[in-house]
């Protein structure tokens, strides 16, 4: 299957490219490497576009040129801090963009199923797990951007009857992290050689799921049989705090290492828990999940010296 995918040489894209690749289909990539990077992924130059999907006529070109069958579309500004220090900037990479490819998306004769990357950040704070029925109520730029993603996503459906995957990523981890996310920063000051690290709020806890299993999801997914449009979670269903990541991380160096908290870093609005219901995803799909946080950490650090 000719495939197109979206920021395939970022962070996610750069677990998803390799996994469909093994699966044995033909990768097509659009990315402006503005996050991402392109020696993450090993695709043929005649089958890697860079351009931005806020740019319509590159978009519409390159999936002319292409005819995918398949679009997945992980393209986005998704960390929150950025998204909120550049508002203007994740609206319109974050919709404009989504609207672009959708746009092109229905010119395509070729198209059987587009694959959209939404979050978790689309639910309100709460404290139990959240499935796919929850409402969806985001506290940020962010969350707002991909809910309306989810929202032209579901008219693209309702216009074109293709088949449309709505996914709703919780907290990654793994190789490749192109952002300051928590276990990267943890990850970075311990690299440096502190054993004293500074972070923000210590408490929350996090469904953190490794980018392999998120790839092997994906891949899943992409072969349900007519899944019409759908929404599914796609997390761990286990939730970490902070304070947990950084005792994986002594598991593994086999040292200790002490927090002290960093003001600077405090977040003022903060959920304390975002915990996935992933029932739906795994009865639909037999999908489920192998990497757990000790496996994931250790090959990260296994990786430092490499």
């Amino acid at each position: 299957m000719r495939t197109l995918i979206t920021g395939a040489a970022g962070f996610i894209g750069s677990a998803v490219t390799p996994a469909l690749t093994k699966e044995g289909y033909e990768i097509f990539v659009l990315d402006n490497l503005s996050f991402g990077n392109r020696d993450f992924i090993d695709v043929p130059d005649d089958h890697f576009f860079l351009g931005d999907i806020r740019d319509a006529n590159k978009v519409e070109e390159v999936f002319e040129r292409v005819e995918p069958e398949i679009v997945v579309h992980l393209a986005a500004i998704h960390f929150i801090p950025y998204c909120n220090q550049h508002p203007f900037e994740a609206a319109d990479t974050n919709i404009r963009g989504t609207m672009n490819v959708l746009n092109a998306s229905k010119k395509l004769n070729s198209l059987q199923r587009i694959f959209f990357a939404s979050t978790a950040a689309v639910y309100p704070i709460y404290d139990e797990a959240v499935n796919e029925e929850h409402e969806q109520l985001p506290l940020d730029i962010y969350g707002l951007s991909k809910l309306t993603g989810e929202d032209l996503c579901r008219r693209f459906w309702l216009e074109t009857k293709v088949d449309t995957i709505v996914c709703r990523f919780f907290n990654a981890f793994g190789p490749n992290e192109t952002n300051p996310h928590l276990i990267p920063e943890i990850e970075k000051q311990l690299r440096e050689g502190k054993r004293t690290i500074n972070l923000g709020n210590l408490t929350p806890k996090r469904d953190f799921i490794h980018t392999y299993d998120m790839a092997a999801a994906v891949n899943k997914l992409l072969k349900l049989e007519n899944p019409g449009f759908d929404i599914f979670n796609l997390g761990r269903g286990i939730e970490y705090s902070v304070v947990e990541i950084v005792e994986a991380f002594e598991r593994q160096l086999g040292e200790k290492v002490t927090i002290e908290v960093d003001q600077a870093r405090v977040r003022k609005v903060e959920r304390q828990h975002l915990l996935a219901d992933v029932s739906k995803l795994k009865r639909m799909t037999g999908w489920e999940p192998e990497w757990s946080i000790d496996q994931g950490i250790k090959n990260l650090v296994e990786s430092w010296n490499q």
